[in-house]
């Protein structure tokens, strides 16, 4: 029984491949994204994180935590992470919800039960089941049985990676998935390394191998390039020219889509949650004319022009002229 970890499903996802979609959130990535906005994803581990608003202050947690690891002061739950082990103990007790457990263990086959239950919204909509996180291709056994299972379900999979695994994962994994989300963020190694923690060599390596593999295997998979644009990071001109320059060099007609998608600041209490700290929690939305220029600039670096989408909510247009594409 292949057992992995996950975060939670999102069911009627529509912005993880075509269609209705449920998104399979996978615990850990190798990656540390200063802008991440999925930070309780980041951890293999399982973890514990509290919301202030639905707390009673009833101090039923504190009693129940086997290690000692709670304790609620005027300034809210304090959480000492370094020994609590995330047994869920105080979840479970809590009368009001407010602690929750983030990260569970599940066997392949009993998550292809729960995904199985959205086949009519995946088979109506064009749709299917998208594995992201964190990196699925961190737990290459578990993600290749799940899709495996789908496939023989006739169900259309999707692999959301940031790149950052063996050749020898991608060669399991792709012949069980219909549609590969690739991140790509930063064209210099340099910069890639100071604002994720690791460099991009084996990121676009694996984008190499990836265009090899459909290219000796043509219709088996397509592929759809995402590229979130940070403010002072991803989202100036030199680097999406050279992403530009670097697709339509090396995937020229392999990619399908090339989605530049704008900075948002929703995640912001996930960090608080988490007892973390945010270098983006005071950064505001994208204007509306600097999402139309990252595309515009795009379109202009190389690449099929049709192919780039700049999506996602921005400030909004006083003059009504500027509209996000989608």
């Amino acid at each position: 029984m292949t057992t992995g970890r996950i975060l939670h499903l999102q069911r009627l996802s529509t912005e993880d491949g075509p269609g209705l979609r449920t998104t399979v959130f996978f615990k850990g990535c190798p990656l540390r994204c200063a802008w991440c906005h999925n930070p309780e994803s980041l951890s293999p581990r399982l973890q514990t994180q509290w919301f202030a608003d639905r707390c009673l202050g009833c101090r039923t947690c504190e009693a129940s935590c086997p290690n000692g690891c709670l304790r609620l002061t005027a300034d809210g739950l304090q959480i000492d992470r370094e020994r609590c082990q995330a047994c869920g103990k105080c979840a479970e007790a809590c009368p009001a919800n407010a602690i929750e457990a983030l990260g569970k263990p599940v066997t392949a086959a009993a998550l292809l039960k729960e995904l199985l239950k959205d086949r009519a919204f995946y088979e109506t909509s064009g749709g299917g089941v998208t594995l992201s996180g964190g990196e699925p291709t961190l737990q290459p056994d578990f993600a290749e049985a799940v899709l495996r299972g789908l496939k023989t379900q006739g169900l259309a999979t999707a692999l959301d990676t940031c790149g950052v695994c063996s050749r020898g994962t991608l060669e399991r994994l792709l012949p069980v998935t219909d549609l590969v989300l690739y991140d790509l963020k930063l064209v210099e190694a340099e910069r890639h390394r100071t604002f994720t923690g690791l460099p991009n060599e084996q990121v676009l390596e694996n984008l190499l191998y990836l265009a090899e593999w459909m290219r000796r295997q043509p219709g088996r998979v397509e592929v759809w390039i995402r590229t979130p644009l940070i403010p002072g990071a991803t989202g100036d001109d030199d680097n999406l020219r050279g992403l530009g320059r670097f697709i339509a060099q090396h995937l020229d007609g392999l990619v399908s889509r090339w989605e530049l998608c704008a900075f948002n600041n929703l995640c912001r209490d996930k960090y608080k949650r988490l007892g973390l700290d945010w270098a983006y929690a005071d950064q505001p939305l994208m204007p509306a004319e600097a999402l139309a220029h990252c595309g515009q600039v795009a379109r202009e670096s190389g690449v099929a022009p049709e192919i780039v989408h700049a999506t996602g909510q921005t400030r909004p247009d006083p003059k009504g002229l500027l509209r996000e594409d989608r």
